[in-house]
């Protein structure tokens, strides 16, 4: 399998597996981007998650979720900066965007 080293790479390979919402984050929820649905840290799970880091540019590091919810029977991508460029969030959404134990594991 060759390995994905690009965002659009992986939220496509995402994309076929099912994860097709679009998730915002906001200080201490999830929203969907195409509805106003709003899920909090005990509605979803991180399945996976990808990071890159830029060659040379502070901007370009991202982390890409794999993100479910099986209160809400869905599933979907959040793309995030980190370091410098990270949305500032609650702890309690810091520590729901880690990887759970026993996830889908994609």
């Amino acid at each position: 399998m060759t390995p994905m080293t690009t965002v659009s790479e992986v939220i496509n390979n995402l994309r076929e597996k099912g994860y097709t919402e679009d998730f915002n984050l906001h200080e201490n929820c999830l929203r969907c981007a195409g509805n106003q649905l709003q899920l909090h840290p005990e509605d979803f799970v991180v399945d996976k998650h990808y990071r890159f880091e830029g060659d040379s540019n502070p901007d370009d590091e991202a982390i890409v979720y794999a993100i479910s919810s099986d209160k809400y029977n869905m599933k979907g991508v959040l793309v995030n900066g980190y370091g410098i460029s990270a949305d500032p969030v609650a702890d309690e959404m810091i520590k729901a965007l880690a990887e759970k134990p026993g996830a889908s594991g994609l």
